[in-house]
């Protein structure tokens, strides 16, 4: 194991190996104010950890059920970290992704830095982490080639693997802004429907993937047209989630806006596509993302700019939406 290492080695770990797992994050994240970036990289991490190992194909669904248990003891501190790092480095020593490794042998780093953040700050991260991993390992044994069983099933993943990052999210940001947490009062569910409009980008994104091993996340009984229907539905909810955070918040804007319009971009290629066999078709190009990375630093500050990005970029799915109503 590495020997203890001082606070500013562990935070140059943690931005590098962001890096190294997530284009994507590796661009939003930066764009958060100081204080909350450092905590959104590390929350990140640890999802990252989780998502690893229900990710590796060559692990049984008991055996994913059982390191995704003691990753979660290793994190609320109830054993040592090396009593998860050593035997998942072992279970996963044909995995073939070596930063995703190199991720898992820093356990005892990132939990270094999560240990150093405030309590309610922790205690969101907990929550988010312990339902993120008993959620997945509720799945782990319900992978199949037909999907998932009904709408409601399909809605339980997408809120365990991402609309509890949506609510963790929310109370970060609240944390650091009292006119956020004023906004958003009475208006939580909007921040589910953002985590899980990212999620149904990203099955969508990955099923034909996910076929060619043998699993779909999909609902069974839905259709392409109805999922592109309701993951629309679910990205306006996340367009008025965005215009709750306050003006004056621009990074905090520009991170929720550029992952959400990454997302309808994505959408929209799904839907103008009637049948797709190839995830690479789908990936927005490099220079479509870094186009509308520095039009969010524009856009960002109007509304007027935001919502119009939106329905320029989705005429396709509004169409799909109109004609399944």
């Amino acid at each position: 194991m590495h020997p203890k290492e001082n606070p500013n080695s562990d935070l140059a770990y943690q931005k590098a190996i962001l890096g190294s797992v997530s284009r994507t994050f590796a661009l939003t994240i930066p764009l958060l104010p100081p204080a909350i970036e450092v905590v959104v990289s590390n929350t990140y991490l640890l999802c990252r950890i989780v998502d690893t190992i229900e990710d590796a194909a060559e692990l049984s669904p008991p055996n994913k059920q059982y390191l995704s248990k003691v990753f979660l003891d290793a994190v609320l501190g109830v054993i040592p970290v090396d009593a998860f790092v050593i035997p998942c480095l072992d279970a996963l020593k044909d995995y073939s992704n070596a930063d995703e490794l190199d991720l898992i042998e820093h356990t005892p780093t990132v939990l270094r830095i999560l240990r150093t953040f405030p309590d309610r700050d922790r205690a969101a991260i907990s929550r988010c982490v312990s339902i993120m991993s008993d959620g997945m390992s509720h799945f782990h044994g319900r992978q199949t080639q037909d999907g998932l069983k009904d709408l409601a099933e399909f809605e339980e993943y997408c809120y365990v693997v991402a609309g509890v990052v949506g609510e963790l999210l929310t109370t970060i940001f609240s944390n650091y802004s009292p006119e956020f947490a004023r906004r958003i009062e009475g208006h939580q569910q909007l921040a589910i429907a953002f985590g899980q409009a990212l999620q149904m980008t990203n099955i969508l994104k990955d099923s034909p993937e996910d076929r060619s091993r043998g699993v779909s996340w999909k609902p069974a009984s839905m259709s392409q047209a109805e999922l592109l229907k309701l993951a629309y539905e679910k990205l306006q909810d996340s367009m008025n989630y965005i215009l709750l955070i306050p003006e004056n918040e621009i990074g905090i804007r520009r991170f929720c806006f550029l992952a959400f319009g990454l997302a309808v971009m994505t959408l929209e290629k799904i839907a103008t596509r009637k049948e797709f066999s190839k995830q690479s078709g789908l990936k927005l190009s490099r220079n479509t993302v870094w186009i509308f990375y520095a039009f969010t630093k524009i856009a960002t500050s109007s509304k007027l700019l935001m919502t119009s990005f939106f329905y320029a970029a989705s005429s396709q799915l509004r169409k799909l939406s109109t004609k399944n109503s």
